[in-house]
């Protein structure tokens, strides 16, 4: 059997995305095995910043036509499969017409898929695969039925945890369906299906151990980063009182929050309140070389990742994994999948969520205890090396993938 098999088509909301660069390793692990991968985005280019890696990757994506081309490409596709057509329509429209915003935004992705149907049928996939439980799995469904392809998709968090598409259908009828933590199996099998035990795999989002070298040495005494997008999920909230917890107590710490998101104002208000502009720093987004010198520069990572009033909450956080495999000391909470990634005292400080003060005290205890922090890193790189290496993290897929495309 041909465990690298020839054609990839991957499904995305948007590429390239600042805050997705796992699903950039992933592709490009799999192009460095011989796998032909195209990349499908349900959005226009949009982000001022493309990483480099994300950048090598253009060539390979396509992107929506301009509305001309795109209505004539998707009466033609509608007029080859009009009864199929119909009935994918009419099964999305069954299981979110109580939810008019999601039902809208999943006919526009569907018709977005429609319109490319030429270009991959020529490509000819072997699986048409989707990042996302969402939109893009919608679609990769859909164009598997109308193509007889296999379809398969990973699902992460918020696809799970708070917008449910078809979850349930698609967890019992994809011929790969992939999650990144056990945590997502065991809450999948409780509130979707009890199959998702059955027919969910767990790959983890890996990070590039290569480009990531492993250094204790050269940190800037109490520097604390983070690195995330300004989301609810991501608790800045409280490490912003955190570090106004250490200030009150005489602590001269500084922090960066590299990201940016919808809560900028939110925290630029909170920073001000708190008086602590001197001590932390929203630094925007910054490209990935410059991040990977910011953990490297730090004494600390701190990602008091919560569960937001909507379920919503992070998975198993890619920036966490770079930090520890760096060789920065890493506290976070006990939030979804990240126990798996750090067990409290091992591999890191793991700390109740939205709790400031316990945050703090943490932060203070690695700030006090240097020898704790080489420990707890030379921990966390061993853990990373054995279970969220991307490049075994991507042979993985490609043995899944070639069981899929012969099922």
């Amino acid at each position: 059997m041909n465990v690298r098999p020839q054609r990839i088509l991957y499904i995305v909301s948007l590429f390239p995305c600042w805050s997705e660069t796992f699903i950039v390793r992933e592709i490009a692990a799999l192009i460095a095995s011989g796998v032909d991968v195209q990349i499908l985005s349900l959005k226009a280019p949009c982000e001022k910043m493309v990483q480099p890696d994300a950048e090598r990757l253009m060539p390979r994506a396509r992107h929506p036509l301009g509305a001309g081309p795109a209505t004539l490409a998707r009466a033609r596709a509608f007029a080859a499969h009009p009864i199929l057509w119909s009935s994918i329509f009419a099964r999305v429209a069954a299981r979110l017409s109580k939810r008019p915003v999601d039902l809208g935004k999943s006919f526009e992705a569907l018709a977005r898929g429609m319109e490319h149907l030429d270009w991959i049928r020529d490509f000819d996939p072997d699986v048409i695969y989707a990042h996302w439980a969402t939109f893009p799995s919608t679609v990769a469904w859909a164009l598997a039925r109308v193509l007889d392809k296999p379809f398969g998709f990973t699902c992460h968090a918020h696809d799970i945890f708070v917008n449910d598409h078809l979850l349930k259908e698609k967890i019992e009828s994809a011929d790969l369906a992939v999650t990144i933590s056990d945590f997502n199996v065991n809450w999948l099998a409780e509130h979707a299906t009890p199959r998702a035990r059955q027919n969910l795999k767990v790959v983890h989002c890996g990070v590039e151990l290569a480009q990531i070298p492993f250094r204790t040495d050269g940190r800037e005494p109490a520097l604390i980063v983070t690195v995330g997008r300004l989301d609810a999920i991501k608790g800045f909230d409280v490490l912003i009182g955190a570090i106004a917890e250490l200030a009150r107590k005489g602590r001269q710490v500084r922090c960066k929050i590299i990201g940016e998101g919808p809560l900028r104002s939110e925290l630029e208000g909170l920073i001000a309140r708190h008086g602590i502009q001197s001590m932390v720093q929203l630094t925007g987004a910054m490209p990935q070389i410059e991040v990977r010198d910011a953990l490297y520069s730090a004494s600390i990572f701190a990602l008091p990742s919560v569960v937001t009033e909507t379920g919503d909450r992070d998975g198993i956080p890619v920036s966490l994994m770079e930090a520890m495999a760096a060789g920065t000391p890493s506290v976070s909470t006990r939030v979804s999948g990240i126990p798996e990634l750090i067990t409290d005292d091992s591999e890191g400080l793991l700390v109740p969520e939205r709790d400031a003060f316990a945050l703090a005290r943490a932060l203070a205890r690695l700030l006090d205890e240097p020898q704790l922090g080489k420990r707890l890193a030379v921990a966390a790189r061993a853990k990373i090396e054995r279970e969220f290496d991307a490049t075994l993290e991507a042979r993985k897929m490609l043995h899944l993938f070639a069981d899929a495309s012969v099922t």
